[in-house]
């Protein structure tokens, strides 16, 4: 892997737990002050890895759990290759939605693939990198619940209740053992979260 001068946050959680609203206010108030910031999101982020993405996301699809991982894993080594290596490369922070953790809690723990497959293939795709931080945010069955009301749910959000179930139980478990992630209470209110997000980000900055 190539040196990397940049910063790698990473926000992940449970589907409608709110990272893409904290992605966005933290590159928000990083632009604000001046910092080159690249925001992406996985799967996606690149050409090859969007048009992957819409493949994973169709309902209308019925994607085996192997090869969704796969899926995954191709999306990410595009992604990682084209878009966050160079970016970091260059000093930027870099603000994905989701990243390797995910795999490991959706494709890993809730699809019964275990880690040792997803920590693999995470390792190719992504060349070595890791995130400077992640965040975790966490929200109970019940939000996910009351946070679908009007929404066209993807294929992955239509799953079961014992699904979502295993990604939430999945993320408090692996965010508790993993370094440099940070686990929030995502019933917090927005700024709450945010204020607390972007101290952290700031702090390693410094």
């Amino acid at each position: 892997m190539r040196r990397r001068k940049g910063l790698f946050i990473v926000l992940e959680g449970p589907d409608k737990s709110g990272k893409s609203t904290q992605a966005r206010r933290l590159v928000g108030a990083l632009l604000s002050r001046g910092v080159k910031v690249l925001h992406t999101r996985e799967p996606g982020g690149s050409g090859v890895a969007e048009s992957i993405r819409k493949i994973l996301l169709d309902p209308a699809l019925n994607v085996s759990p192997i090869a969704e991982l796969l899926l995954y894993e191709a999306s990410r080594a595009q992604h990682t290759e084209q878009i966050l290596l160079p970016a970091l490369a260059e000093g930027r922070v870099v603000v994905c939605e989701r990243y390797t953790l995910s795999t490991d809690v959706y494709q890993g723990l809730a699809r019964g693939l275990g880690l040792k497959a997803t920590s693999v293939l995470n390792k190719v795709a992504t060349k070595g990198l890791a995130p400077d931080l992640t965040v975790v945010i966490d929200i109970p069955d019940r939000e996910f619940k009351s946070r679908d009301r009007g929404r066209v749910l993807d294929r992955v959000e239509r799953e079961t209740d014992l699904f979502h179930r295993k990604v939430r139980e999945g993320y408090r478990t692996l965010a508790r053992k993993a370094p440099r992630t940070l686990l929030l209470d995502g019933t917090r209110t927005a700024d709450a979260l945010h204020e607390e997000i972007l101290r952290k980000v700031l702090r390693l900055r410094a």
